[in-house]
């Protein structure tokens, strides 16, 4: 199932995959097995990137034939090049101190982060190879292998810009909506049928989730709140704000707009996945 070949992916230097918590054993036989990627920057991680995974996983346990074995946060590269992007390694570290002190099943794979620039789909390419193929999927509980479905976990934002033409190509679609497909979370002030619309050829591998108490809680929002000396008590864990602290992040607002740039760099083919929020849109 893996996507490509190991040549096919650089790694950086000193990288290994993160697996401690990738559950290998099915609960279920009857049932296929997902992890969860959610890209972006997580500038900073908020209590919001983490609840989205409680709200995916609820989803999944009532509506759907899919057990979840494993969720990853994938921080974005440095040189995605968003005006107030710390760098990468800090933001790897305060996911890292979110996901081992806030969850019990959740990880961080620092793979996007360390190197150059990665488009979605071939990120969610590189989560396919190290799990299905470096690891070899996972078995039921009577031995019997299964390869692991990747599944992008992003906003409705996101899915609005993968309607407008032009935006994303043609074939990085197929591969993220169609290979692998997306649990797609509701945004105050976004729709969710009119962001699926223009894409019903992928409409079953799309899985839209509603929030049933709004947040709007964002990365922007904290980030204003650090630079006016304001509060952002439980709005983020006490672990990354007392990094936050430790290392002088967030005292300044950058240069340039508050809106992320296109993440696909290449000419004619500008992926605008709209990260700031953490997991490819504006939270």
């Amino acid at each position: 199932m893996a996507a490509q070949s190991s040549s096919t992916f650089a790694n950086p230097p000193n990288y290994t995959f993160t697996s401690h918590r990738l559950h290998r054993t099915l609960h279920a036989s009857d049932k296929q097995p997902i992890v969860l990627v959610a890209c972006g920057s997580f500038n900073p991680i908020t209590y919001h990137h983490l609840r989205m995974f409680e709200m995916a996983n609820d989803f999944v346990r009532q509506n759907t034939n899919f057990e979840i074995v494993g969720g990853y946060l994938s921080p974005v590269s440095e040189e995605y090049e968003k005006p107030g992007l710390v760098r990468a390694r800090h933001r790897v570290n305060m996911c890292t101190l979110a996901t081992e002190q806030e969850s019990s099943g959740l990880m961080v794979d620092s793979w996007e982060a360390f190197q150059n620039y990665q488009r979605t789909a071939v990120v969610l390419d590189h989560f396919d190879y190290e799990i299905n193929t470096v690891l070899g999927g996972v078995s039921t509980r009577d031995g019997e292998h299964r390869d692991v479905r990747i599944m992008l976990l992003a906003g409705s934002d996101l899915i609005s810009t993968m309607s407008e033409p032009g935006v994303w190509s043609h074939n990085d679609l197929d591969r993220i909506l169609g290979r692998y497909g997306t649990f797609v979370i509701e945004r105050t002030g976004s729709s969710m049928d009119q962001a699926t619309d223009s894409l019903a050829r992928w409409r079953n591998s799309i899985y839209p989730i509603p929030q049933l108490v709004q947040n709007d809680v964002s990365s922007t929002k904290v980030r204003l709140f650090f630079r006016r000396g304001l509060s952002v008590r439980y709005l983020i864990p006490a672990a990354v704000i007392d990094y936050i602290k430790q290392h002088y992040l967030y005292l300044d607002d950058g240069s340039g707009p508050e809106k992320d740039k296109g993440k696909d760099k290449e000419s004619g083919d500008a992926e605008t996945s709209l990260r700031d929020g953490g997991f490819l849109l504006q939270l």
